[in-house]
């Protein structure tokens, strides 16, 4: 009989930002009201799983939102520096509506190459280390499921390696909506599929915060 793991790849709820900064790896953002009840339902969702592990990013918005399936599945929380948010140059600065920090002549420095990218950690280097993480959390939890909680850009650049897509992209078209979960499902060591799923969609407010 084929043994069966699955690794859900969980992006943290929305995060308190009332200034719309650029957060990144910056410390000190918090899971937002809202947020914590994104968490909250995450835990819900998948009550009755077959969830053996848990890993999470260390920035504090990822451990808060990883903290009620602790407590669900009575797991401890295992840190892991490979599901960190992507570093960006950009990190600290106010975002604005739209594209506006696109716009800004002090910044246009950082984008001459879309592909890499020129603004931040490189899309291999992101795929690399969530590929690994993955590794280590699937042979843990072989035969069952682990949950790892990490950030936007992260997740959506290990999707698109895993489905055989380029890694650059539209940042605007990515899937991957806040507490949204990204399920890797393998047969032995075969990905077999790929599923997609927003337990917490009927409280998102329609906008992506930035450094998410």
């Amino acid at each position: 009989m084929a043994e069966t793991t699955v690794v859900h790849l969980l992006r943290h709820g929305e995060v308190h930002n009332p200034h719309g900064i650029l957060y990144g790896r910056l410390p000190g953002y918090h899971l937002s009201e809202t947020g914590q009840q994104m968490a909250e339902m995450v835990a819900k969702a998948v009550a009755g799983r077959d969830i053996v592990a848990l890993y999470s990013s260390p920035l504090e918005r990822a451990r808060e939102t990883a903290a009620p399936l602790a407590t669900a599945f009575g797991l401890t929380v295992t840190a892991d520096d490979r599901l960190v948010e992507a570093g960006n140059l950009l990190e600290g600065r106010t975002v604005g509506a739209g594209l506006a920090i696109l716009r800004s002549p002090r910044n246009y420095r950082y984008f001459y190459n879309p592909w890499k990218p020129s603004w931040g950690e490189p899309y291999l280097e992101i795929v690399q280390r969530m590929r690994g993480v993955i590794e280590d959390a699937r042979a843990v939890a072989r035969g069952h499921e682990v949950v790892l909680v990490s950030h936007q850009l992260p997740i959506w650049a290990i999707r698109l390696a895993a489905e055989g897509r380029r890694l650059w992209h539209d940042p605007r078209r990515r899937q991957c909506s806040l507490a949204s979960i990204t399920s890797l499902t393998f047969d032995e060591d075969r990905l077999i599929s790929v599923g997609y799923s927003e337990p917490a969609g009927s409280l998102r407010k329609g906008q992506r915060p930035p450094g998410a």
